[in-house]
């Protein structure tokens, strides 16, 4: 049981917003507890009450996060608000006069500019801390594979192939994800994961994105205010990394018969290239090398007893909690998992891949950061 209780609060209480308050819910006994959530939208508030009283957990709703932050109810701050409401939102928590440590779901923002001026301020507060959801780290294969890759079994990465292949977007409140003024685009929106992986696959920074993609198949026949939405529904993205190593992403969201939803491939330059693959949902790794051929290939078995909860991202969202909960107990001695520069960096690349294809052309990460 722990010391003392840590106070939750949740601005934004749709689908991720009370995926995380479950995901709390299981860090009870860890001293986790949920005392506020703050939402404009009454029927989001609603269902936040329902999930309350089913924990007997006693909550104070607000309308606005202004008020919920004034309140001085909250230790913690999650912020599971629409992509466009994100910079406001962490600019206030950041400036109020009360520290409150802010875990925000991705994207940090929906444009560079925006990003940038988040971690600025935050530099200014070192008595907050702020960590970025990009949560499919802590999946149990991606998290295996990150150890191998750096353990240095497959060497040098060369290459990272990713690829995503499932269902449409989900309905949200308002239909905000379907426009790419409130998302950012697709490929911040979604896939600031995939980059975020990329670059800690490679452990470099990005050069340079060059992308294809378009609005093929969904959301062709949907009508919101008499517009037609603008999300692309697929896509092929490289990324360049300063020190060599490329990234490809394939995506597409047209394709729920795909058995797993992702799978990455990470190829090093140790003597004949080994290789490392994750895939999920089956939470299967395989590493294998050229010289011992398709019948030296390993497959493990990818678990984490430690996970209470699989919820909407196989656990991962739980073990996010886990980490950022220790950050926040650990009083400054252990920093956020992934920190605000990672959140920064993988909106860059996203940037870049949507301006690619508006422009047809490469796309520099100097570029969209200037």
């Amino acid at each position: 049981m722990a010391d003392e209780t840590v106070k939750y609060g949740i601005i934004g209480v749709g689908m991720m917003g009370r995926e995380h308050f479950i995901n709390l819910s299981h860090l009870r006994s860890d001293g986790a507890a949920v005392v506020a959530v703050a939402d404009p939208h009454v029927p989001s508030q609603t269902l936040a009450q329902d999930l309350a009283e089913s924990f007997d957990w006693p909550i104070q709703v607000f309308s606005g996060h202004r008020e919920m932050l004034d309140s001085g109810l909250c230790d913690v701050v999650i912020v599971s608000s629409p992509n466009m409401t994100h910079h406001r939102i962490l600019m206030d928590i950041i400036n109020h006069p009360k520290p409150h440590h802010v875990l925000v779901e991705k994207p940090l923002c929906t444009t560079v500019a925006d990003c940038k001026e988040v971690v600025d301020a935050a530099r200014k507060r070192p008595d907050i801390l702020v960590q970025v959801g990009l949560e499919y780290r802590y999946m149990p294969p991606v998290a295996r594979l990150i150890e191998i890759v750096k353990s240095g079994t497959l060497g040098r990465v060369k290459m990272v192939a990713i690829r995503e292949h499932r269902f449409p977007f989900l309905v949200k409140v308002n239909n905000w994800n379907r426009f790419n003024v409130n998302t950012g685009g697709t490929l911040v929106e979604k896939c600031c994961h995939f980059f975020d992986l990329m670059r800690l696959f490679a452990g470099a920074n990005p050069v340079r994105v060059m992308a294809s993609g378009g609005v093929d198949v969904n959301h062709k026949d949907e009508l919101y205010d008499g517009k037609v939405p603008d999300i692309i529904d697929n896509a092929y993205v490289i990324v360049e990394f300063e020190n060599g190593a490329r990234g490809m992403l394939d995506l597409c969201m047209f394709s729920e018969g795909s058995k797993n939803e992702q799978e990455i491939s990470v190829v090093g330059d140790i003597g004949k290239l080994p290789q490392g693959e994750a895939f999920v949902p089956e939470s299967i790794v395989r590493v294998g090398s050229r010289s011992a051929g398709r019948d030296g290939v390993q497959t493990i078995i990818a678990k984490n007893e430690q996970i209470k909860y699989d919820g909407l991202h196989h656990g991962s969202s739980y073990l996010e909690h886990v980490h950022f909960l220790a950050a926040v107990r650990s009083k400054g001695e252990q920093p956020p998992a992934v920190d605000l520069q990672d959140g920064l960096v993988s909106v860059a690349i996203g940037v870049a891949a949507q301006l690619s294809i508006e422009r047809g052309r490469m796309v520099t990460i100097e570029e969209v950061m200037d």
